[in-house]
């Protein structure tokens, strides 16, 4: 990926996996490639003279060999899909909880009174 453009991300956490991402989900092909004409694509200037520590993120994985025929992409946005579709019925079950535990607060508020 360009790691020089400023939408770029990469995280390391403390199991030692280590997440290579375009903010603006642009690069399906992540965490091996940018699209070879990204419209989004815009150089990063704030750390141009940063100097970079010994905490050097690892190098990215070998690029497998369906990369480029589509087939990760189109994994990828079945996966959204599934995301997408589960995620109001999540909230909803969220905000219905939250719903019930303010009430719950408020009634025993009103009783302590």
């Amino acid at each position: 990926m360009r790691s020089d453009c400023k939408h770029y991300e990469t995280r390391t956490y403390a199991t030692g996996d280590t997440v290579r991402k375009c903010n603006l989900d642009l690069a399906p092909e992540a965490p091996w490639r940018c699209p070879a004409h990204c419209g989004g694509f815009a150089k990063r200037l704030v750390d141009v003279d940063w100097q970079r520590g010994t905490l050097v993120t690892p190098p990215t994985p070998p690029e497998p060999e369906s990369l480029g025929d589509g087939s990760i992409g189109a994994l990828l946005d079945e996966v959204e899909e599934i995301v997408n579709a589960a995620t109001p019925a999540a909230l909803a079950d969220i905000a219905k909880d939250n719903d019930r535990s303010s009430r719950k607060k408020w009634f025993r508020f009103g009783r302590e009174r």
